[in-house]
């Protein structure tokens, strides 16, 4: 596939022009819904092309510096090649990211698996990872619900990813994460396995019409925050728990001290979770979808994660791996995402 073929600048340009004559219609704003969409859509396009004719412009700028064939300025303009690559294959992992809520936000979720103790301290791992990378890229991180674990880590964790492409990047991690390392919980120090399940969902925007809720099929109850106690321990109850009945979805939020946020914030994790099954369900019958859910054990891994008896991290869908892994659970995950999203459009082309 000629990189031509897969971004037209031209094509993007002729589509600002027409969006921009839109935005001067008087009459677009007596519908403010699908007037904010068409500004938002302006604004990324405007972006990305400039993004690509910026790139455009220094190439084009270090092509004549170098035909100087001016020795005092060789090593800037190696400095510069560095750079550029290092741009043009940021851009090129972007052109990948084409799908319909890629560029938006995600919810991410972590749910201990097998393995007790030793799983929940897991998934802890895991939600340190996750805001590490967020936090290198820039990306605002939320907490919308965290539920710990008895003895250490946590049961499960819910993180609103706020960010340009942020759920792009991040279905990649979906699926089951397996830790092998000495247990620190056990008085033998033994060599453990544990699970946990990753979950993201693209978080829908406000003015999203793809998902319609019916009041009338939530069951909500309302309930105390539970807590590790001190004085952050709530005395009213705020948490918030809903029940989708149709489909028998469950979220919950506890993490805010006002009731109607985190009934707020739990709207928000249940309409990108039937986005996900309306997805799903263009695939499947919906009798399919109540029992297809990946049970967090042996053998369903995506990636495994060895501290002992070797220092090996490896995808298994892709076969990347590094021997960094302390570098891996410090964050630095880029190289596990773009191997899968490059393999993912191999495998559709």
């Amino acid at each position: 596939m000629h990189f031509r073929s897969i971004f037209d600048l031209a094509k993007k340009q002729d589509e600002i022009t027409r969006l921009e004559a839109r935005t001067e219609d008087i009459h677009l704003w007596d519908d403010p819904a699908e007037a904010q969409r068409v500004m938002k859509k302006l604004s990324a396009l405007r972006d990305e092309v400039e993004q690509w004719s910026t790139l455009n412009q220094r190439i084009h700028d270090a092509l004549e510096l170098a035909q100087l064939d001016d020795e005092s300025i060789r090593g800037e303009l190696e400095q510069e090649a560095t750079h550029l690559e290092d741009t043009i294959a940021r851009l090129e992992i972007q052109i990948l990211l084409g799908g319909k809520y890629d560029r938006g936000n995600a919810l991410l979720s972590i749910n201990a698996g097998a393995g007790g103790t030793d799983s929940q301290d897991w998934a802890a791992m895991l939600q340190r990872m996750y805001l590490r990378w967020c936090e290198r890229r820039g990306y605002a991180t939320e907490i919308l619900d965290l539920t710990e674990g008895e003895e250490a880590g946590i049961k499960s964790v819910t993180i609103a990813v706020n960010g340009l492409y942020a759920y792009g990047y991040l279905k990649a991690e979906k699926g089951v994460h397996r830790l092998v390392r000495l247990s620190p919980f056990d008085a033998a120090h033994r060599r453990h396995t544990s699970f946990a399940q990753v979950e993201v969902l693209p978080e829908l925007d406000d003015d999203d019409t793809a998902i319609q809720i019916n009041p009338d099929d939530l069951r909500i109850d309302i309930y105390r925050s539970s807590s590790a106690g001190g004085q952050n321990v709530q005395k009213n109850a705020t948490a918030v728990r809903i029940t989708h009945l149709p489909t028998g979805i469950v979220v919950s939020c506890q993490n805010e001290r006002s009731q109607m946020q985190n009934r707020e914030n739990a709207m928000r994790v249940l309409r990108a979770k039937l986005a996900e099954l309306q997805r799903e369900a263009q695939e499947r019958q919906m009798a399919e979808l109540r029992g297809e859910y990946i049970k967090a054990e042996w053998g369903s891994q995506i990636r495994s994660y060895v501290l002992h008896p070797y220092q090996m991290v490896k995808d298994h869908r892709t076969d990347f791996e590094t021997g960094n892994t302390q570098a891996v659970l410090d964050g630095e995950i880029d190289g596990f995402i773009e191997a899968y999203l490059r393999s993912s459009i191999r495998s559709e082309t």
